[in-house]
C-alpha cells in the first residue's frame, strides 16, 4: 500500500482566466474590504471554476495576492 502524497500540478495557475481574476484581485479587495473566504469566491466566480483550492500552486497565488491587498 503506497500513501505518498504526491504535490498537485499547479495545471489552474497556468489558466488564463484565474490569472485574469487575480489580476483584478487586489482592486476587488481594496473596494470591498473582502476577507479571505470572499475574495476566493470572487476569484473562483470570475475564472469559472468552482474550486481552486486543490490546486497547491494555484491557491499559493492566490493568498499571496490576496494578502498583499489586505495590508495594503
Amino acid at each position: 500500500m503506497n500513501n505518498t502524497i504526491r504535490p498537485i500540478s499547479g495545471q489552474i495557475a497556468y489558466d488564463p482566466a484565474f490569472l485574469s481574476a487575480l489580476e483584478g484581485l487586489q482592486s476587488f479587495v481594496l473596494d470591498t474590504g473582502a476577507d479571505l473566504d470572499m475574495a476566493y469566491d470572487w476569484v473562483a466566480d470570475q475564472s469559472n471554476m468552482n474550486s481552486f483550492v486543490h490546486d497547491l500552486m494555484a491557491f499559493d497565488m492566490f493568498y499571496d495576492v490576496y494578502s498583499e491587498a489586505a495590508n495594503a
